[in-house]
């Protein structure tokens, strides 16, 4: 593991053995609290013996994917028990579980504007980020991500975005600093590797969208079957604790699109290795864009089925398409 990641970890265990030790004492349940301050114990001395992520069995190198999840993990996935394994496997499913409770009704209609969103993770988790929230104010806002990494860590900074996000809109900041509270904090409270690509839009009930996009792929506006990129104007969400974004505004008539995606989109790959593109993705756009944003996306994705021909996904797929109706 890196240095700073093991800093961070040392850290965070320092942390959780400081407050078992202050209730173990005072729970019904001390024995099993006791139990897991040895298990604490333990993955400290580890660090100290510089066997910090060795697998205790094989002595191979335990993913440090889980390690950030979990830093008490000893044992690498290949020398785990079936007992192990299947444990695992039932916190797999119940993490997809969560993450499924976090996404937003699929299908969204608010003030003219009709919103719909596909979300496949390329495992049983997703570290892609999806939401859509009606303010106070009436103004529909809009996020759409991609956390750096993927599997289980990515997921818990995704959970982690979505609860910033939905604390950070009801205080109704401008769209700027929105983001850039969101990314202090993530940058404050993640570790120095992590980050995420991000777009936050909102738009209000007379047709104006505002757009801040921190280092995403360019949403694509889709009017007069013509296709316009919206360029990212800040680095990803988490990068510098004090960075600062812009946003960009307009106004979009009715039978307009405003189309996300991700890279497990645009990065997709057929049998021969080449990647399907966003040039692919604008073309079938612009041929399609007087289409619902249901049935856009429906479009869409079986344009993506026919070009992969079944290669396998290795990568977390979202689309979102906003279309304004009157």
């Amino acid at each position: 593991m890196a240095t700073v990641i093991d800093a961070a970890m040392r850290g965070q265990l320092v942390e959780r053995r400081h407050r078992l030790e202050s209730v173990v004492g005072a729970r019904d349940d001390a024995a099993q609290l006791r139990e897991l301050l040895e298990d604490v114990d333990a993955a400290l001395a580890r660090m100290d013996e510089g066997t910090f992520g060795v697998c205790e069995v094989c002595r191979g190198t335990v993913e440090a994917e889980r390690l950030l999840a979990d830093p008490l993990v000893s044992v690498c996935l290949g020398c785990m028990t079936p007992a192990q394994v299947h444990a695992l496997e039932q916190d797999l499913e119940l993490a997809a579980s969560i993450q499924a409770g976090l996404l937003p009704c699929r299908d969204t209609k608010h003030d003219g504007w009709q919103v719909s969103y596909h979300y496949e993770a390329a495992s049983l988790v997703s570290g892609d980020y999806c939401d859509l929230v009606t303010a106070d104010d009436g103004q529909l806002y809009f996020m759409l991500g991609d956390v750096a990494g993927k599997g289980v860590a990515a997921a818990l900074l995704m959970s982690q975005l979505h609860a910033m996000f939905r604390s950070l809109i009801p205080v109704g900041l401008p769209l700027n600093q929105l983001v850039e509270r969101a990314s202090r904090v993530f940058c404050e409270s993640t570790l120095s590797t992590h980050y995420a690509t991000l777009v936050c839009g909102r738009a209000d009930e007379s047709g104006a969208v505002e757009i801040c996009n921190a280092g995403h792929l360019p949403p694509l506006l889709l009017r007069r079957g013509d296709a316009t990129l919206i360029e990212a104007t800040g680095l990803p969400v988490g990068i510098f604790c004090n960075e600062q974004f812009t946003s960009s505004g307009f106004r979009m008539q009715p039978g307009e699109t405003l189309f996300l995606f991700t890279d497990g989109l645009s990065e997709s790959r057929d049998p021969a290795g080449e990647e399907y593109t966003t040039e692919r993705l604008l073309s079938l756009l612009c041929q399609h864009q007087e289409l619902l944003p249901g049935e856009l996306i429906g479009a869409c994705l079986r344009d993506l089925a026919d070009f992969s021909a079944g290669t396998p996904k290795h990568d977390d797929l979202t689309v979102m398409a906003l279309r304004r109706t009157n």
